[in-house]
């Protein structure tokens, strides 16, 4: 969810900024465009004044110097003019040694500068006839105020942009938050479902989201069925078996065999693997029991039942031992750990002489299982062929490689290493190693 925010809010912000920027930019050149064209009134009022300002005198043309404003008198003031026509020119006293830029065209000029100062111009030339002469009057402003104002707004502006960005983004973000919650509370139930804490996600979510959740709770209910009938059907299909298989094994000891004893050792051997298989997958069914779907292994409520269903399948004579430490939970899927376990412990179980031990481990690199038993063992040159081999190491090893098949694979699905070794107890020690998992945070 965090990266969801994360581009969204990164989203929003370029489309805020690029947006913002745009409109600022609009808005400033606007406001300068709309401030001109006001100015521009202004100068065109004087220009008209100073065109009414000429008068006939003795000498031809002359300015009434009565009706100038008095900005025009102030040396540096901002405010100038020139008027030019057939008989010479007159220049506002405001100009005092300095030349008033002169446009080539008629109508308004901005960011024209003031030779000798500092002062940015903005400036209107009209042409005028009067008094059937040609007469150019060109007025300024200084600009130079109105600029410093611009720049000022400019910064305010960028302050209240920053300042009202901010405050978008916080609401996005609040906003964000609120509307995705129901895909964290769906978050945090699927990873409860994965530890195995819930069978089924809650159906009180958006519309949005209801197909999703109706369909997952489905393929849910119907691999749990799934599960359910496929281990029945196995126990009910071994528990028929069982009667037929009996009746071939009398008749395999019978006397109507004696005289084909090629025959009946044949028969004796097959039924055997076959019993042999039978028992195998009935013990496997008896093991796996219900169990929410993803549901992790947790050894204080997993291990004494499994300890019991040994002690009931192999006799109370044998000594189970737990070394497990208290609160171990293995961040496995409780079937498959089950199934490795029952298959390592059945198998000590089987070849043990009084004793089975189990322990696990948590070490640096991962966790470590280690099923040590009082049996007879495996000579050292016969535990690599053992585990080398890829098939089903019961059907086809006597001795120890009793279920070490299926071990096998689970443990290399894991990225796990399996080893046989020498026991402590005179027997043979099955030590895993498995690499340290862990769950995916609700964080995330």
């Amino acid at each position: 969810m965090r990266s969801i925010q994360r581009r969204l809010s990164l989203g929003l912000i370029s489309v805020l900024l690029i947006i913002g920027l745009v409109l600022a930019q609009i808005s400033l050149w606007l406001f300068e465009v709309g401030l001109q064209r006001y100015l521009e009134s202004g100068l065109r009022n004087d220009s008209e004044l100073l065109l009414v300002a000429i008068v006939r005198g003795p000498n031809g043309l002359q300015l009434d110097e009565q009706r100038l404003s008095p900005g025009y008198q102030r040396p540096y003031s901002g405010h100038y003019f020139r008027i030019d026509f057939d008989g010479g020119h007159w220049r506002s006293r405001s100009l005092w040694d300095l030349e008033l830029p002169q446009p080539e065209s008629a109508g308004l000029h901005a960011d024209l500068e003031l030779a000798k100062s500092k002062q940015s111009l903005l400036l209107l030339h009209n042409e005028y006839r009067k008094f059937g002469q040609k007469i150019s009057i060109t007025v300024a402003q200084d600009y130079t105020p109105v600029q410093a104002s611009f720049v000022l707004v400019q910064r305010i502006g960028l302050a209240l942009g920053l300042a009202g960005l901010i405050l978008i983004l916080i609401l996005q973000r609040v906003t964000v938050r609120r509307a995705l919650r129901p895909l964290d509370r769906a978050r945090e139930q699927i990873f409860q479902l994965q530890q195995g804490q819930r069978s089924q996600l809650d159906g009180e979510v958006p519309l949005e989201l209801e197909p999703l959740v109706a369909q997952i709770n489905h393929l849910l209910a119907h691999t749990e069925d799934s599960l359910k009938r496929s281990r029945n059907a196995l126990g009910n299909l071994g528990h028929a078996l069982k009667t037929p298989l009996a009746v071939l094994m009398s008749l395999a000891e019978g006397q109507k065999l004696e005289q084909h004893p090629q025959v009946r050792a044949l028969l004796r051997g097959q039924l055997h693997q076959i019993q042999q298989r039978l028992e195998r997958e009935l013990n496997r069914a008896r093991l796996s029991g219900d169990a929410l779907p993803g549901a992790r292994f947790d050894c204080d409520s997993e291990l004494p039942g499994l300890f019991s269903t040994l002690r009931m399948i192999h006799g109370e004579h044998l000594e189970l031992n737990n070394r497990v430490p208290p609160g171990r939970v293995l961040p496995w899927d409780r079937e498959d750990i089950l199934e490795l376990l029952g298959n390592l412990l059945d198998n000590a179980c089987k070849w043990a002489d009084s004793s089975v031990s189990l322990g696990i481990s948590l070490e640096s690199t991962g966790y470590c299982l280690l099923v040590d038993d009082d049996g007879p063992g495996i000579p050292d040159d016969q535990r690599e062929e053992v585990l080398g081999r890829g098939n089903r190491l019961d059907e086809q090893v006597n001795g120890h490689g009793l279920g070490l098949g299926i071990v096998k694979d689970i443990v290399e699905s894991w990225g796990g290493r399996i080893r046989l070794l020498d026991s402590a107890m005179g027997g043979l020690q099955v030590r895993i190693d498995l690499p340290e998992r862990t769950g995916h945070s609700s964080a995330d």
